[in-house]
């Protein structure tokens, strides 16, 4: 599990590197980290971070149909000068949705993982795993913000790894929140260009 661990590392840097640059690619490597990440995180009984990257795995489709799609719901080949989906604000009804949608899913998942499995920190999973479901979908729409969602995400997620014993990928998720910030502040000033 080592070197998978390893590998699903390199992976991960190539996704956020892609992310970055807000290139429709990286849902490419969305797909190839999941599926890593299933089996480290179902061999480590971090259940509902398993789940999740089932979940990545999905919405990577999801995505890569929506940013393909562009601004004007054409599917051919997305260019940046008219039809590539731009990089928004997320309205405030929104806010609003994905906060009740959290919390029901906090509690969904905690509720499993305390009922059903063996999980040592069901509360810290199921947050983490909750606002990632957000996060992603948030991506999947290009908005920016999700870059802070991750922020808070990769923060405990960074402390849940070392606890778990996950050092490289709690390094990853560490580096993912610095990345974050300045992911953030580089999809601003796409988004005023």
């Amino acid at each position: 599990m080592y070197y998978l661990e390893i590998i699903g590392t390199l992976v991960g840097l190539a996704y956020l590197w892609l992310e970055y640059k807000a290139s429709i690619w990286l849902w490419v490597a969305n797909v190839v980290m999941p599926a890593i990440y299933v089996v480290i995180y179902y061999q480590t009984g971090l259940y509902a971070d398993f789940g999740i990257n089932i979940y990545y795995l999905l919405v990577s489709f999801y995505g890569l149909f929506y940013w393909w799609r562009g601004r004007n719901g054409n599917h051919a080949r997305p260019t940046k000068e008219k039809q590539e989906l731009p990089i928004s604000h997320t309205p405030p009804p929104v806010w609003v949705r994905l906060g009740v949608v959290s919390m029901i899913l906090l509690m969904l998942i905690a509720f499993i993982l305390i009922r059903y499995t063996d999980s040592t920190v069901p509360w810290l999973d199921s947050f983490t795993t909750a606002l990632s479901i957000v996060a992603m979908w948030m991506l999947a729409r290009k908005y920016v913000e999700q870059w802070l969602v991750w922020i808070v995400v990769d923060v405990v997620s960074a402390g849940l790894y070392v606890y778990k014993d996950l050092y490289f990928t709690a390094g990853l998720y560490a580096f993912y929140a610095i990345v974050a910030y300045f992911g953030y502040k580089e999809w601003m000033r796409l988004m005023r260009e």
